[in-house]
């Protein structure tokens, strides 16, 4: 089986980039500040129109916890219909209840909702009390993918329960390593959780070509220097990782 790799990408010239080196899918976001929240449509119909491989889209309408109110929760019904008319691939969602339960509920409503556009559980199954047993409960609705770091910062950290959740998936339901994935443990996670995709942002920074700064104020966040500045993806990095998985 072809092993994939997916890249969180924070604009559509990201996303570009990361299909001409060679990503099979990414993952478009907005926020990276806040852990990704949904793009806005004209970057999700732009991208989708620029782009070759699929496109799978955060649905997520603030940083945060994963407990949604009602009006949030109507918000992402909603969301999640306006991306299935621009012809996404996929979503990306993930809900908890307050007591660290998966809300298999409201999962499976937008499961539902989603179709036949794929659906991928993100790492809010790392913030849930039980990962194996919410797993077994996502793999029943049909979800397509788990993205998750087995519950730690980072997946090299979670690869224990990686590998146990892959086990688990039985080719039911993709498991996808994700968070400090690059191309210097990328083969160690394979080899260590028999993972057959992966995530990973292959971030770097590029420096605003803004000559004047005005170092007196800021528009948001509490550091002016990372306005400017933008977070793009890394090609070589996307090339290297790609290397790997074809020859592993």
């Amino acid at each position: 089986m072809k092993k994939k790799l997916e890249i969180c990408c924070y604009s559509t010239e990201s996303a570009i980039h990361a299909e001409k080196y060679g990503a099979d899918r990414v993952e478009l976001c907005d926020n990276y500040l806040e852990g990704g929240t949904t793009p806005s449509y004209a970057t999700i119909q732009h991208s989708i129109e620029k782009l070759m491989i699929p496109v799978n889209v955060i649905v997520r309408p603030r940083g945060g916890d994963f407990l949604y109110t009602k009006t949030e929760y109507e918000i992402i019904k909603k969301d999640v219909l306006e991306i299935k008319k621009l012809n996404a691939n996929g979503i990306v969602i993930g809900f908890l209840k307050a007591n660290g339960e998966v809300d298999i509920q409201r999962t499976k409503t937008i499961v539902d909702i989603a179709k036949p556009m794929e659906v991928t559980f993100h790492r809010a199954i790392d913030m849930c009390k039980n990962p194996l047993s919410a797993l077994k409960q996502l793999k029943e609705i049909g979800v397509t993918r788990v993205l998750t770091s087995g519950a730690k910062k980072t997946a090299l950290e979670g690869t224990d329960l990686i590998s146990e959740l892959v086990q688990q998936a039985d080719g039911k339901i993709i498991i996808m390593p994700g968070s400090g994935v690059t191309e210097k443990n990328l083969k160690e996670l394979i080899q260590k959780t028999k993972a057959t995709e992966f995530h990973s942002s292959a971030k770097t920074f590029e420096k605003s070509k803004m000559k004047y700064y005005n170092t007196n104020i800021n528009m948001g966040g509490n550091n002016t220097t990372n306005e400017f500045k933008k977070i793009i993806v890394d090609t070589e990095s996307i090339k290297k990782m790609v290397a790997i998985l074809n020859d592993n």
